[in-house]
C-alpha cells in the first residue's frame, strides 16, 4: 500500500505559481530534452540511490528529460530539507533538480520524500512525501516520476502504470504463449496463465485494473475476465470465430467485439457484462472488426472492408452515422482510440511494410511513427502521449515504444518474446 503525504515546503523558500519558471510545452512539434539533475537520495543503504535511478530512468525514455550524470556534481547534497547551492547547479546546466530522503518508520515502512527545484530560479517547485512497504520502492519511484512529470509539463504522468503482454518462448512452430504482467519499464515480470492454452489479445479496462483475454482452453475460442489484483477468473462466453479479444467501454461495464454469426459475416457487437446480453451494432455483409470506444463512450472506431479493402470507420456507440473516416493507401487495423480523445492510432500495412500511425477523429492529419517488419497492435499509454507495440525480428516478436513525435523509440525489456501489449491505467 502507498500513502501520500502532505506536500513538502521550507519555512524559508517560497513555492513558484501554478506556472513553473522552467518547464516543457509538450504541444511543440520539436521538444529539446530538459537538462534535469537527479541525486541520490539520502538513505541509510543502497535504496535511496535505486530509486533515484529509477526517477533518472523515467524520465529519460520519455524523451522528454535529459538527466545529468552525477559525476558533473559539484554539490553534494547533505539536507534535503535545505536549499541546495543553485549556483554550483546552474554551472552544469541543471534547469531542474531533485533530491530526496527515504528513512524507515518504526513499522518498518519506508519514508520517501522528494523536492523539485528550479535551479535558475533558485526556488522549489513541489515536494511531495509517501509511506510505503519497503517491496513497493519501485512504485514509490514511479509516482515520484510521475510527479515531476506533471509539474514540468502540465501533463499526467504514466510511469506508475503496467503492462499485460502474451510471453512466448520455445520454438517457432511451438511457441508457448502465457499471459504475463510487468511494469511499464520492463521490470517485475511474472506470469497470469500457465500456458497450457493459447491465449490471445489482453485488454485492460480503461478504469480499473482488470482485463480481458482469449484462450483456447478445451480447443474452442473463450473469452475471460481476469481481476489482475485478486486473481479470480470468470467466463464471459465461447465466441467461435473470433479473433480479437473484445475492449471495454470507458465505465468498464460493457464490451465491444467482432463476431462471426451463422450467416457468416463478422459484424460489431456490445455486451453487457451484468446481464450478457448483446446488441448487434452492424449488420454488413463485409468484415467488420477491431472496434475501440472513444474515451467518453460515445463513439466506436472498427476496421471494415466494405469499400473493398480494410479501412477505418466510426460510428455512433448505438451503430448510427456509419462512416468512413482513412482514405490512404494500403489496409488498415487495430484502430485504437487515444484516451485523450484527439487521435487514433492504427496499424497500416502500405508498400510492403507495417507501419503504425496515428491520425484525428475524422481522420485527417495522419501521421506515420513507426515502419517495420510486421509489426502492429497500438496500445495507449493513459495520458495519450506514448504508444506501445509489437514487431516481430531475430525469430520473434519485441515490444517497443514510441511516442507522438515518431523520433523516441524504444525497445521494451521481456524475458522471452512478447506480443499484444496492453497498457494499464494508472495504479491507484
Amino acid at each position: 500500500m502507498l500513502v501520500a503525504a502532505t506536500a513538502l515546503g521550507l519555512s524559508a523558500m517560497t513555492t513558484l505559481p501554478a506556472r513553473a519558471l522552467v518547464e516543457i510545452d509538450v504541444n511543440k512539434g520539436n521538444i529539446e530534452p530538459l537538462p534535469i539533475a537527479i541525486t541520490d537520495f539520502l538513505a541509510a543503504d543502497d535504496i535511496g540511490a535505486k530509486i533515484a535511478g529509477v526517477v533518472a530512468a523515467d524520465l529519460k525514455r520519455s524523451g522528454l528529460f535529459a538527466p545529468i550524470d552525477k559525476a558533473a556534481f559539484i554539490e553534494k547534497i547533505s539536507n534535503p530539507d535545505v536549499a541546495p547551492r543553485f549556483e554550483d547547479w546552474k554551472v552544469i546546466n541543471a534547469q531542474a533538480l531533485v533530491t530526496g530522503r527515504v528513512t524507515k518508520e518504526a513499522d518498518g515502512r519506508l519514508r520517501a520524500e522528494f523536492r523539485l527545484w528550479d535551479s535558475f530560479a533558485g526556488q522549489q517547485l513541489s515536494g511531495e512525501q509517501f509511506f510505503a512497504s519497503k517491496d513497493n520502492w519501485r512504485r514509490v519511484a514511479h509516482i515520484i516520476a510521475d510527479a515531476i512529470y506533471e509539474r514540468l509539463t502540465g501533463e499526467k504522468g504514466y510511469f506508475d502504470t503496467r503492462i499485460v503482454y502474451v510471453d512466448e518462448s520455445g520454438p517457432k512452430n511451438a511457441r508457448k504463449k502465457r499471459l504475463a504482467i510487468m511494469d511499464q519499464d520492463g521490470a517485475g515480470q511474472r506470469y497470469l496463465s500457465d500456458g497450457k492454452s493459447i491465449v490471445l489479445t489482453p485488454r485492460f479496462s480503461p478504469s480499473r485494473q482488470e482485463i480481458t483475454y482469449m484462450s483456447y482452453e478445451g480447443g474452442q475460442p473463450k473469452v475471460y475476465l481476469l481481476q489482475i489484483e485478486t486473481g479470480q477468473r470468470e467466463v464471459v462466453g465461447d465466441f467461435p470465430g473470433m479473433t480479437f479479444a473484445p475492449r471495454f467501454s470507458p465505465d468498464g461495464q460493457r464490451v465491444i467485439m467482432s463476431l462471426l454469426r451463422d450467416d457468416g459475416n463478422s459484424n460489431i457487437f456490445a455486451m453487457d457484462l451484468r446481464s450478457r446480453t448483446t446488441t448487434r451494432l452492424t449488420n454488413s455483409s463485409a468484415i467488420d472488426t477491431s472496434p475501440s470506444y472513444s474515451p467518453d463512450g460515445s463513439k466506436v472506431v472498427f476496421t471494415s472492408d466494405r469499400g473493398g479493402r480494410a479501412q477505418i470507420y466510426s460510428m455512433g456507440a448505438d451503430g448510427s452515422g456509419q462512416a468512413r473516416i482513412s482514405f490512404g493507401d494500403g489496409t488498415y487495423s487495430t484502430p485504437v482510440w487515444s484516451p485523450r480523445g484527439d487521435l487514433i492510432a492504427f496499424t497500416k500495412q502500405s508498400g510492403g511494410e507495417f507501419q503504425i500511425g496515428v491520425m484525428r477523429t475524422d481522420g485527417s492529419g495522419e501521421r506515420i511513427l513507426s515502419s517495420g517488419f510486421q509489426q502492429e497492435g497500438p496500445t495507449w499509454a493513459p495520458n495519450g502521449r506514448v504508444l506501445m507495440f509489437f514487431r516481430d525480428s531475430a525469430g520473434g516478436p519485441r515490444l517497443h515504444s514510441i511516442d507522438l513525435t515518431g523520433r523516441n523509440e524504444q525497445a521494451i525489456p521481456t524475458q522471452n518474446f512478447a506480443s499484444d501489449p496492453a497498457w494499464s491505467p494508472l495504479l491507484e
